[in-house]
């Protein structure tokens, strides 16, 4: 990889490293004003230490904040897009179409991995073992996140501190309830890895929004595996307003309904009660104008999202009645 970013080298380490070869590794990060964070994230990529080198491929959607000038001081591999192009599924099929490893990094301008071992903890379980499709890591708050925040990301399956890797088969999903389905398929591009050669069987579907986890589901059902990472960790949060956040989690619960039929508040009653359990929750954490609006939007946004994706799925004459 030409310019700053390369991948400082190490011996390949155990036994068993010694026997296996060694795929080469692409970084892959979409971009849009990230000139805040990018700078954070390129120091990260260039101290990593992995036995070979990695080249870091940005796909940018018209960031107007100097981050395009950041990409390119910094020896990334730039491709830029207009910005109303952007789609989460297709842009990152464009970034790994444009890159060249068979171990191809997926992550967003605002992952900051917290060792220089990350990127091998993160690509060595699939080295080493050829059944796996893809791996993600672990994601910490950012120092300077809320106690509200903290709250709720300790309870993302991301944030865990256990390994595990799944498989499953149509039966096996089939048998579970839509929030079990969706844990087995859980896996967060914040920060992930995906085999190239799986990809080019199966892409990533044209989405809004959950790319990751309709991803994840369509390789178990092709006979992969997928490997969740805590060793390989990121620090990555947000402090979003209560506007974006209703919109985002609108979208996300409209695509799991239609996914894995999972709808975390089915009913009017549901939704009084969820508000409520929110407003004790919310004041505990953090006293706040935005803590208390979120405390209605994220329960409302996932009743709106779910009921909407069951209204389209019902019969046009059905929902007539």
């Amino acid at each position: 990889m030409g310019g700053h970013l390369r991948g400082r080298d190490q011996p390949a380490r155990g036994a068993s490293a010694r026997h296996v070869t060694r795929p080469s590794i692409s970084i892959v990060v979409p971009t849009f004003n990230g000139a805040t964070t990018l700078p954070a994230l390129l120091d990260a990529l260039s101290r990593q230490r992995v036995d070979r080198r990695f080249e870091v491929v940005a796909i940018d959607s018209g960031s107007t904040d100097g981050s395009v000038d950041l990409l390119r001081a910094a020896g990334v591999t730039l491709h830029t897009i207009p910005r109303q192009t952007f789609n989460h599924g297709l842009t990152r099929n464009l970034g790994i179409g444009a890159s060249t490893g068979e171990l191809v990094v997926l992550l967003v301008q605002d992952a900051v991995p917290v060792s220089d071992t990350w990127l091998a903890a993160l690509t060595e379980p699939l080295i080493l073992d050829t059944g796996l499709a893809g791996t993600f890591a672990r994601q910490l708050p950012r120092p300077d996140a809320g106690a509200l925040t903290r709250h709720y990301h300790a309870r993302w399956f991301a944030a865990s501190d256990t390994a595990r890797t799944v498989a499953a088969t149509d039966v096996e999903l089939d048998a579970l309830t839509p929030l079990s389905r969706l844990d087995r398929c859980t896996f967060d591009n914040v920060c992930s890895c995906v085999r190239r050669s799986v990809w080019q069987q199966h892409p990533f579907r044209e989405t809004p929004i959950g790319e990751d986890v309709e991803w994840a589901r369509e390789v178990l059902l092709s006979g992969y595996r997928i490997a969740y990472v805590p060793e390989a960790a990121v620090t990555h949060s947000h402090e979003r307003s209560a506007s974006y956040e209703f919109d985002r989690t609108r979208a996300l619960h409209r695509r799991l309904y239609e996914l894995f039929s999972v709808r975390t508040i089915p009913t009017p009653l549901h939704l009084v009660r969820a508000i409520a359990s929110c407003v004790v929750t919310h004041a505990r954490c953090e006293v706040s104008l935005r803590a208390m609006t979120l405390a209605v939007a994220w329960p409302l946004a996932q009743y709106v999202g779910a009921r909407s994706a069951v209204r389209s799925s019902q019969p046009r004459q059905s929902r007539a009645v």
